[in-house]
């Protein structure tokens, strides 16, 4: 049946545009060539620490925390602190071993086809870290992951969590467009010397395990968007407590925990983002506060997407290891065709993952908040400058605050609108699809292996539990769906399309 004319009367649209998918050929020239070495180390050490770490421990953890919720893996911890994996991605420039940025995307992925519970106890200190980089306070950044860098290195895990969600706000905090009318309730009012802070954060990762905190919090809570402000926060700081524990379904063995500010006194010298740091520059604070949630997604949810990526590979990789053991009436699931087609489409899942999200790491490299890193020339020094020569000679420049300002002005002024858009409806986009595939495997195993899915030591029902949280963080799969729609879709439709409205939801 063909549209008549009344119906598409009025509207018009324009291309959506070849270029929106070709990040990964144009990386080929304008990346520096010596990355593809680093993702090569990383996928090294991760199977390295796989082998020797993960898989002897993740399926006990897992049981640990199911029968006392109490528990805490700390021999964990330790171990992936021993083989120096909090620091190895921060970069030289603050103190860290400086492998880019990029290479954990891979790292993560093959750490999550063991346990995406214990590598997310890696990745939520890296979405930490891009959190307080994002900020574009070089000041604060450098002395908080120095900080790190020196307990890191002394023998004592130094973990940086991000404290965001609230009870009555989720989604809507992480949304630009939503932020206005998010029912947020962490307060922080000005006072001589800092800022006292009341309020809670729920479901943070890591939190009971972490030294430092990324505490988003608002002036006003009338006026999120306009007031928010980030604060770094040190475990121990009077008036900071850790609540409980949630009961989680999977990624049992990284804690969610909920931080508790009871007049909490944070010093100016901590506070790493606030609308009086951005006075001089060509942006409101508003501007500033919502350029800050739109840039480090762009990092992150590739992050969670090579999370998706790994269990999708996991769950493929035990369906394939069960129908070539299993017998049914003495043949094995592996040599029935119908065995064979639904492998074939878990196989299919594991590479559109992957290059899915290596799209978006690729586009990150270019574009986002991390592209100076990526920068040829910056590369190139960075890699063959010994770590002490920065410590020595480039960290005491971060103090000066027309370093400060440029460093604002590139991230809040001159990142064009284009490339903001590219990023946040990709990040949205890998970030749903992979792990829309990891939780699609999961359910395709499980749907193989019958029965004997269900036993714990065999490790498919764990891969579901686990999968389906990362539909959740990082915002839910409904509303990235509906930005991937606002940032690549809406812009092409005349007359403008609302999106992010009430007028607009069913």
């Amino acid at each position: 049946m063909a549209f008549t004319k009344p119906v598409l009367s009025g509207l018009s649209h324009r291309s959506l545009g070849f270029l929106d998918t070709q990040n990964s050929l144009e990386a080929q020239h304008r990346l520096p060539a010596r990355i593809k070495k680093d993702f090569n180390d990383a996928l090294k050490l991760a199977r390295k620490f796989n082998d020797e770490v993960l898989h002897p421990m993740h399926l006990e953890t897992d049981r640990k925390v199911m029968e006392d919720n109490d528990y805490l893996p700390l021999d964990f911890i330790q171990k992936a602190n021993d083989w120096g994996l909090y620091t190895l991605w921060i970069p030289k420039m603050y103190g860290g071993r400086g492998m880019n940025m990029l290479s954990l995307y891979t790292f993560m992925e093959e750490l999550a086809s063991v346990c995406v519970g214990l590598a997310n106890l890696i990745g939520a200190h890296y979405l930490g870290v891009s959190v307080l980089c994002s900020s574009c306070n070089m000041k604060v950044t450098n002395r908080i992951l120095r900080d790190v860098c020196r307990e890191c290195e002394s023998g004592n895990p130094c973990l940086i969590s991000l404290a965001w969600t609230e009870p009555g706000a989720g989604t809507d905090q992480v949304e630009a467009p939503l932020l206005a009318k998010a029912k947020v309730r962490t307060q922080a009012e000005k006072v001589p010397g800092g800022y006292k802070v009341n309020g809670s954060k729920v479901f943070i990762s890591a939190g009971h395990l972490s030294t430092w905190h990324m505490l988003i919090c608002y002036e006003d809570i009338r006026k999120p968007d306009e007031t928010m402000i980030m604060l770094a926060v040190r475990t121990g700081m009077k008036g900071f407590t850790f609540g409980h524990k949630e009961h989680k379904m999977g990624q049992k063995a990284c804690v969610a925990s909920e931080l508790i500010f009871e007049d909490c006194f944070v010093p100016d010298e901590n506070v790493c983002h606030s609308g009086d740091q951005v006075t001089d520059l060509n942006i409101s604070a508003k501007g500033a506060a919502l350029k800050i949630i739109g840039m480090f997604p762009a990092v992150t949810q590739p992050g969670v997407a090579s999370l998706g990526a790994g269990v999708a590979r996991a769950a493929c990789e035990a369906a394939i290891g069960y129908a070539a053991k299993k017998r049914v009436g003495g043949m094995r699931l592996i040599d029935q065709e119908w065995v064979q087609l639904v492998l074939a489409e878990m196989y299919a899942n594991v590479m559109t993952a992957r290059a899915v999200y290596m799209e978006a790491a690729y586009a990150a490299g270019m574009r986002s908040m991390i592209r100076l890193l990526f920068d040829k020339v910056m590369f190139t020094l960075t890699l063959y400058t010994p770590e002490w020569m920065f410590t020595l000679f480039v960290a005491p420049f971060f103090t000066l605050e027309f370093v400060n300002r440029i460093y604002r002005k590139l991230n809040f002024e001159w990142t064009s609108a284009d490339d903001e858009r590219h990023m946040s409806g990709l990040g949205s986009m890998t970030k749903f699809s992979c792990t829309d595939l990891a939780v699609k495997n999961c359910a395709l195993a499980l749907d193989l292996m019958g029965a004997d899915g269900t036993r714990h030591d065999i490790g498919a029902e764990k891969l579901l539990r686990d999968a389906k949280l990362l539909q959740i963080y990082e915002g839910t799969n409904e509303v990235n769906r509906l930005n991937l729609f606002s940032q690549h879709i809406a812009h092409t439709i005349t007359p403008e399309v609302r999106v992010f409205e009430e007028g607009g939801r069913s």
